[in-house]
């Protein structure tokens, strides 16, 4: 071979080698973003999913079938409060939302109207919330490891921490990312609490009242493939597990025995969205099936079964 023809090649061979490299630096953050948002999860779900027959799929939530009624409608004058959490309650038939920057509990039509504000006197970051029996109400306040069982009536207009029992939540392997995620479960008379990150499962006895009974129990499960879990919800008509994720933009559904069965993705153009849901922080169900959520910082969404 000839060097003027070494030298032609030469340059050729250095566009290959780059190219070659760039197509392996490519396929490398491809994969890594796949493998932080679970999307290869998501698939083998996905392709599950298609195998479901119609009974199965009317035994259960479904999600695929959701589609947003209600898009991002803004919480008026709560713009910088951070909408923590969101649970229905069944005997008014409204919602309850809280606040955790600025910390208050909020009263929402089921449209997403507000109908009141009561002050949290005495809590530092409220995260989790739920809606148990005879008024009561459960809160986590996150930063501080507590839960409190509140009593709230049509005549609350504040609410101090030091009138209700609180309960210490102990340690975690991640403090600043501890339990703040909480829901009731009355088929099994137990709140049911989540740990932000690492995602964990813990239940709590109780017999609706304000006391608990014994200590949290950790749940096995190797079902929560997602980056960090922001609330929970029990559907009432199946008593099957929503867990939210907002860094996953993602809401699974976990039945009786843990597994996961369906799952609804918070990204813009999907189940109706317009835009991706910013950082859904609260989850909720009522008993039709309606199905709730708000995003920090101030965002309502609501949405229906549609097939």
């Amino acid at each position: 071979m000839s060097s003027q023809t070494q030298q032609k090649s030469a340059p050729r061979s250095r566009f290959a080698l780059r190219w070659y490299v760039w197509l392996l630096l490519v396929v490398a953050a491809a994969y890594g973003l796949a493998f932080a948002m679970h999307w290869d999860d998501r698939g083998v779900l996905w392709v599950l999913e298609r195998f479901e027959s119609k009974a199965e799929r009317k035994e259960s939530v479904w999600l695929p079938d959701y589609q947003v009624v209600i898009d991002a409608k803004p919480l008026p004058g709560m713009e910088k409060d951070e909408a923590s959490d969101l649970a229905y309650n069944p005997q008014t038939k409204t919602l309850f939302a809280v606040m955790g920057k600025n910390p208050f509990l909020a009263e929402l039509t089921l449209q997403g109207d507000v109908l009141r504000k009561m002050p949290l006197v005495g809590w530092s970051n409220p995260e989790g919330l739920t809606v148990m029996e005879n008024g009561l109400l459960a809160i986590i306040d996150e930063r501080q490891h507590t839960l409190s069982i509140v009593k709230v009536d049509a005549g609350t207009r504040e609410l101090n921490i030091a009138d209700f029992p609180k309960y210490d939540l102990g340690p975690s392997k991640d403090q600043n990312k501890a339990f703040e995620a909480l829901t009731w479960d009355p088929r099994n008379q137990q709140l049911v609490l989540g740990e932000e990150r690492p995602a964990a499962l813990f239940t709590w006895k109780s017999d609706g009242s304000q006391t608990l009974t014994g200590d949290k129990q950790k749940l096995a499960s190797d079902e929560l493939d997602i980056r960090n879990l922001s609330a929970l919800a029990v559907d009432p008509r199946t008593g099957h597990l929503l867990v939210l994720s907002a860094d996953s933009h993602l809401l699974l559904e976990l039945d009786e025995a843990g597994d996961q069965v369906s799952f609804m993705t918070l990204l813009g153009n999907f189940n109706g969205l317009k835009d991706t849901i910013p950082r859904a922080e609260g989850v909720t169900m009522d008993e039709d099936g309606t199905l709730y959520i708000v995003s920090e910082p101030n965002l309502f969404y609501r949405f229906e079964k549609h097939r």
